[in-house]
Parts: C-alpha cells; structure tokens; sequence
C-alpha cells in the first residue's frame, strides 16, 4: 500500500507541472496569433491624411468620390479607397480589384509596377490576386465565413476581428475571394466593426 501511495502522489505531484507546460504553450500559441496594423501603409484608427494628393501621388485620384478618397489604376482595375472621419483620421481602407471608370484607357501590358502593387497589400503582404489559401496561412481561421455576391461575381467573405490584441489595433479585417478562381479579390481593414 505504501508504494501505491508514493506512486499516487508522484502523479498528483506532475499533474500541476503538466498544467503549467499546457497553458505556457497555449500562451505562446496565442501570442503568435497575426494582427493587421496596416493596409496600403495605412493604420486604420491612427494615421491622418491631410494632404491626400500626396500620400498616393502614383495613383490617380478619382475626384467623382465624394464619400471617401479613392484612387485607381484604369489598366490593372486595382482600387484603393480610404475613409476618414470629421478629424481626417483613417477608419477604414479597401483595396479592390473592380475599379472601371466609364472611360478606359489604351493600356500596356505590364503598367503597375510591382512597388505600385506592393502599395495596395497588407502589412503581412497579403495582395489582390494572391490564393486564397494564403489568408488563413496568415491569419488563422476566421471568426466567420459567408457566401457573398458582387454584380455577377460568386465571393467568399472572411471576418477577422482582432480585438483580442487589444484597442491600439484596427479591430476588424475582412477578405473577399472570387469563389471560382480562389483567388483575394477584396481587402478591407477598419478601425471599428465593419
């Protein structure tokens, strides 16, 4: 009965070290989870833009926006629209690939240069266009998932919410993919709920 006793409490005795080594490495599993802080270099929440003409001067500006500062490039159909509050602070920042303005232009092949593309990508560089694969190998699983649908396009939509990294973070990314290609087709960063 002694040896039983002995072994028992050396069990009991390891019970609390395991528990400590599960939740230390649960911790580090979640202090590993990606946040985004920034879509186009800007920080939804933080940045201002006072002077919009210069911040993406390599974009052309759409002055038919009234809402929201857009900018475009006519050949790529690449979007970026950013809206601000009553202070110019950044809230939300979308990059999209379905910028059409009613005039198209002659384009050449190769017009957006890859440092014009990088530009448009997240700060993990996420981009337009990359698989959809790649989101969740960035960013984990998310928080939701639907069907969605853009004129006659097929979308899957996916909600990020980081507000388990705290409130200097925008809180919300959302990622849309062409259901048929599996590729990003939309990204949008915001500083609150979207």
């Amino acid at each position: 009965m002694k040896l039983v006793s002995k072994k028992f409490w050396r069990l009991v005795s390891l019970v609390p070290m395991l528990s400590v080594a599960i939740l230390a490495a649960l911790g580090l599993a979640n202090s590993k989870r990606a946040n985004e802080l920034a879509l186009a270099g800007l920080r939804p929440g933080h940045d201002k833009i006072v002077a919009p003409q210069k911040t993406f001067r390599e974009l052309d500006r759409d002055e038919s926006a009234t809402d929201a500062l857009l900018w475009g490039d006519v050949c790529t159909h690449r979007e970026l629209r950013v809206e601000l509050d009553a202070n110019k602070v950044v809230q939300t920042v979308t990059v999209d690939n379905n910028y059409k303005p009613e005039i198209m232009a002659k384009c050449r092949p190769v017009v957006m240069a890859p440092s014009r593309l990088k530009l448009l990508a997240t700060g993990h560089g996420l981009q337009l266009g990359d698989l959809c694969d790649r989101v969740a190998e960035i960013y984990g699983k998310p928080e939701s998932e639907s069907p969605s649908v853009r004129g006659s396009e097929q979308l899957e939509l996916s909600l990020y919410s980081f507000d388990w990294a705290g409130a200097g973070v925008p809180q919300v990314l959302e990622v849309s993919c062409d259901a048929w290609s599996k590729k990003v087709v939309t990204i949008t960063l915001g500083a609150s709920t979207l």
